[in-house]
């Protein structure tokens, strides 16, 4: 192969370059590791001995001329581009706005939730949304039969008939006595499922609080004590608490829990339906079959335990009337928090 050749065959691509990617198809062309450049280098061992390095020293003028070249026309290049760049940019114009993000009410509220017990000295703990119908019902003194079932119903996985999606988040409790022995401080928050039908005050998927602690000798006054310090600390110093007994089959004894209306201050009004309470969680012992269940002697120890609704709480402490605000990404609603 003859570098004059080259060399003029070098000349005449180049004349026809006229954009970048024309150019790195002629660099590949000649300086690739199978271009004409190492064609002729790899023919070097097969010339005689004295024509060795004056052919070699061509080589490298060749190669030179041609990082030259290549160097002189992407300053072409780019110089085009800049000044194209500089005929549409207007650079008067304001530019596009970064729109800062915020947090979530709901998660919002679930810190600041978890922040209150946490500063009681209750430890963070979060669970799976996929549970066993052990873990959802039956370690919760919930069994097949049991009425209170079509209150807790869920969603079950087609495929596996005995995994479902959690109606509670009460299932950790039953994982944390599993896994550990009292004492035991815990508040789990994450979303739950229930076939409800979607309307104002209700969602197949929604998110809540579980709460609770066992230990030796703890009693319903330790459990009023608390709940009344993380009503306060939510709603303000003023509300006041009351506890009306109910049923939940994971507790006994058992009370729903309310707060005097924060509207009209306990008076009456529309939001509290006249009554002048607002209710916003259940709570009560811990069962003792639950803790027969878990292997836990429930002559030695005792506990307590309370679920909220976190929706139901940030509807209350926000004043917001419709839970389908909250999963409807509507920016109008969500830049107020």
């Amino acid at each position: 192969m003859d570098i004059k050749a080259v060399s003029a065959q070098i000349d005449a691509d180049i004349q026809g370059l006229n954009s970048p990617e024309a150019l790195e198809q002629f660099r590949l062309k000649y300086l690739g590791r199978k271009g004409l450049l190492a064609e002729l280098t790899s023919t070097i061992p097969g010339l005689p001995k004295e024509e060795r390095a004056g052919f070699g020293q061509g080589v490298n003028t060749l190669k030179n001329k041609l990082l030259n070249l290549i160097e002189e026309k992407q300053k072409i290049f780019s110089g085009s581009c800049a000044g194209a760049a500089q005929a549409t940019c207007d650079i008067g114009m304001p530019g596009m706005a970064q729109e800062l993000g915020h947090l979530h009410p709901i998660t919002r509220i679930t810190d600041e939730i978890c922040a209150i017990f946490s500063r009681m000295g209750f430890s963070i703990v979060e669970g799976p949304e996929i549970e066993s119908e052990y873990n959802n019902f039956t370690g919760l003194n919930i069994p097949l039969e049991h009425p209170s079932r079509e209150a807790f119903d869920t969603f079950y996985l087609k495929d596996y008939p005995k995994l479902l999606l959690r109606s509670h988040t009460s299932p950790v409790q039953v994982r944390q006595m599993q896994e550990q022995k009292p004492p035991l401080a815990i508040v789990v928050p994450g979303r739950v499922y229930r076939p409800d039908a979607v309307d104002a005050s209700h969602s197949f998927m929604f998110h809540q609080v579980e709460g609770f602690m066992v230990d030796r000798e703890i009693k319903f006054s330790d459990l009023k004590g608390i709940l009344e310090m993380f009503a306060k600390a939510v709603f303000g110093s003023e509300i006041k608490m009351r506890f009306r007994p109910h049923f939940f089959p994971f507790t006994e004894p058992s009370a729903e829990v309310d707060i005097s209306c924060i509207i009209c201050k306990g008076k009456g009004c529309s939001v509290c339906g006249r009554k002048g309470w607002l209710e916003i969680l259940g709570s009560g012992m811990i069962h003792p079959n639950v803790f027969k269940q878990l292997g836990i002697d429930a002559k030695k120890y005792t506990g307590f335990a309370f679920g909220m609704g976190i929706e139901r709480i940030a509807m209350l402490k926000y004043g917001i009337n419709d839970i389908r605000l909250f999963f409807e990404n509507d920016l109008r609603f969500l830049r107020q928090f």
